[in-house]
């Protein structure tokens, strides 16, 4: 990894004993985090010297050494585990919130929103429906891509300079609504770290998911082993590109439900 390269991590959900989940499906809650292990990562952060940064903290470049982490969706976790941590830590994060979801069990509302927003974190957009992007025309891209922007900024007061893909379905179409709209970047789920030179309408980020062990996540934050992974996702991409969305995803869950 080059010296000035930072690593992106994208969670999602964070479990809490005691409280349901905002969805079910396998598929689902391989990338729902328990609270217990988001917490011990971030520890390990600080006691190696490592700040929690925002996407816009990354992209300004002045923030000390650090890993960009940031979350999707929009879960109520959001806001009542993550952000105390990163405050107790004088940690950034982005959250990618889906404005479709806001209002439902178990995801923020709207004065929710702008309240991260005034804790001081950064605010992004993850679609108005969460639909994969690659698949839409060019009116659905500027619903869910422009127009969730505007809502964000209605509900938070501030700009919204930051977009994350759908289940990083990312194209040059997507980054050209994007940029026209306004953001400063678009999120992927490549796994790659980011450079001061690499384009920034196409990051890259590795998700933090339930099986991810310590010694995986600690790699992860120094740039280790990111090769088998992105090997590994190369290989899944060429399946999307053979399959197709829809048919991918029926076989995913076919899979996960018989525990391959």
């Amino acid at each position: 990894m080059r010296s000035d390269a930072t690593v992106y991590l994208m969670y999602h959900e964070l479990e809490v004993e005691g409280r349901p989940l905002c969805q079910g499906e396998q598929g689902y809650v391989r990338y729902v985090v328990r609270e217990p292990h988001f917490r011990e990562q971030m520890n390990w952060l600080q006691s190696a010297g490592i700040r929690g940064i925002s996407v816009s903290q990354a992209l300004d470049g002045k923030a000390e050494r650090g890993v960009a982490i940031t979350f999707e969706d929009g879960c109520e976790t959001d806001l009542s585990v993550a952000a105390p941590v990163f405050r107790s830590m004088n940690f950034g994060g982005t959250f990618y919130n889906t404005v479709g979801f806001l209002g439902r069990r178990g995801y923020m509302i709207p004065s929710q929103v702008r309240e991260l927003s005034d804790l001081g974190f950064d605010i992004g957009c993850h679609s108005m429906t969460h639909p994969y992007l690659s698949d839409l025309d060019d009116a659905a891209l500027h619903r869910e891509i422009a127009e969730s922007k505007a809502r964000l900024e209605e509900m938070t007061g501030r700009p919204v300079l930051h977009f994350s893909c759908p289940g990083g379905r990312w194209s040059p179409k997507v980054a050209d609504v994007a940029r026209a709209a306004g953001y400063r970047s678009v999120a992927t789920s490549r796994i790659v770290a980011n450079d001061t030179r690499g384009d920034p309408f196409r990051l890259g980020r590795i998700a933090i998911m339930r099986n991810t062990s310590f010694a995986t996540f600690q790699d992860t934050c120094q740039g280790h082993g990111l090769w088998q992974r992105r090997l590994r996702s190369v290989l899944q991409q060429t399946s999307h590109q053979l399959l197709g969305n829809t048919l991918y995803d029926r076989l995913r869950s076919v899979l996960l439900e018989r525990g391959d």
